[in-house]
């Protein structure tokens, strides 16, 4: 594999005409739930995850235990069964969660975490819910990138309300993902990318240029230092753009 990789917009077009360090067309159409405290739905190329914030007015009980100050942010995520091509089975058909959504609403509530001050936040739970609706790669970094939109308009109600006296917020959070295919960095994958791609990686940052994850896997082969600052460059200057796509949809 070539370590002299392109990073920015120069190089072959890909196959659905993107530059490789171009995003899919995103959109953020905001109170889609009308009950729920704030959400997006976000429309990501052909991905399409709903964004829902809940507010319950207690914590968790082992934070009552343990003595811990302030409020909990959770996440749930979900495919719907007809987001993929074929039918998705329910996990309560099941009996239980399976691995990759655990691991994927784990991460969701993680990057949440991240964007708030949980003791200004106050003794309450926020409860993140991401279901998809249709899915074409990066549902993770979709549903992150939508729930950062749904928790703002979440705290904002929340102040309105007069039950917040100052925002919680911190930094902005967002989320793509990057990766190797046929030897050429790309970021914001589709599915037919994901499923070549030789490396595969999520990047989810703040506006601080900091990182609160990195998933990073040599799906076909191991890659090099080169690689690795490849991704990275071209994974920073996309969440920028995401960060901005996020305040456009707030502003």
């Amino acid at each position: 594999m070539s370590e002299n990789l392109p990073i920015s917009g120069a190089g072959p077009v890909r196959a659905d005409g993107r530059q490789p360090g171009q995003l899919r067309p995103l959109r953020f159409q905001n109170h889609i739930a009308p009950y729920a405290t704030g959400s997006t739905l976000v429309e990501w190329g052909n991905t399409r995850v709903i964004c829902g914030v809940t507010v319950e007015e207690s914590v968790p009980r082992w934070m009552k235990e343990q003595g811990v100050v302030g409020g909990w942010i959770t996440a749930e995520y979900s495919m719907l069964p007809y987001s993929t091509l074929q039918r998705k089975q329910r996990d309560i058909s099941k009996g239980k969660i399976d691995g990759r959504s655990q691991e994927i609403q784990r991460l969701i509530g993680r990057s949440m975490r991240a964007a708030i001050d949980l003791e200004r936040l106050g003794s309450r739970t926020i409860w993140v819910d991401c279901d998809v609706l249709q899915a074409d790669g990066g549902t993770r970094t979709a549903a992150i990138t939508g729930s950062f939109v749904a928790l703002s308009l979440a705290i904002r109600k929340l102040m309105a309300d007069g039950k917040l006296a100052a925002s919680p917020l911190l930094h902005p959070v967002a989320a793509v993902s990057v990766g190797i295919v046929n030897g050429q960095a790309l970021a914001d994958l589709c599915y037919t990318e994901d499923v070549a791609a030789a490396v595969d990686m999520n990047l989810v940052m703040n506006s601080a240029g900091q990182f609160i994850e990195l998933q990073g896997t040599g799906e076909e082969s191991t890659f090099s230092e080169a690689e690795l600052a490849a991704l990275l460059a071209i994974g920073k200057t996309s969440i920028r753009e995401l960060l901005a796509a996020q305040q456009a949809a707030l502003a």
